[in-house]
């Protein structure tokens, strides 16, 4: 179709020509393309919060896990720590009741009365999960045993030959260590012919 035929149409049902001339330079180039770029880097820095978020979620999450970690050791520790004291102060008991009955030889109603005292002690440190550290006869060890002195024996050099003071374990921690005499080898003296 011509002009004039679009211009003759046009006239045909009452309505004037339009004619518009639009300057490409006054619209954007594209509308949706700024728009979906205005949305990515929206989205782009909802991602990276995001992320953050999610990190510092984990961090205080991995904070807490430890701090709980961290308090129940400390109150496992002080709670050992109270008895430990607690069980030192009475071992010097149990070991008086010890000398007391290494003394008394009659077989007296004191003697049995002290050895049930003993008994009883005894029983209740059991019970508290403290028990003797055995040294007589066992190869001296630092870490149960402390040496107050050597003496000549027959036994094995650094054996204990005696136990001067019973040493004490608390689960496996030592309260107390024992007080022990430790073995050397006799010196032989060589006698004049």
């Amino acid at each position: 179709m011509s002009e004039a035929d679009e211009n003759a149409s046009d006239q045909g049902n009452g309505e004037a020509p339009i004619n518009v001339e639009v300057d490409a330079s006054d619209l954007p180039a594209d509308p949706s393309a700024a728009r979906i770029a205005e949305l990515e880097a929206q989205l782009a820095a909802a991602e990276k919060d995001k992320k953050d978020n999610w990190d510092k979620y984990l961090r205080t999450a991995a904070d807490l896990e430890n701090y709980r970690k961290r308090t129940k050791r400390d109150i496992d520790d002080a709670k050992a720590d109270t008895k430990s004291r607690v069980l030192k102060e009475i071992l010097p008991v149990v070991d008086n009741l010890e000398r007391a009955m290494a003394h008394e030889t009659d077989g007296s109603a004191v003697l049995e009365g002290i050895k049930l005292v003993h008994r009883q002690f005894l029983t209740a440190l059991e019970r508290l999960e403290v028990t003797a550290v055995e040294a007589m006869g066992q190869p001296f060890d630092p870490n149960l045993h402390e040496a107050i002195g050597q003496e000549e024996s027959d036994s094995p050099p650094g054996s204990v030959v005696k136990v001067l003071q019973t040493g004490y374990k608390l689960g496996d921690r030592l309260l107390r260590p024992a007080l022990v005499v430790v073995a050397k080898p006799k010196t032989t003296s060589a006698e004049p012919s």
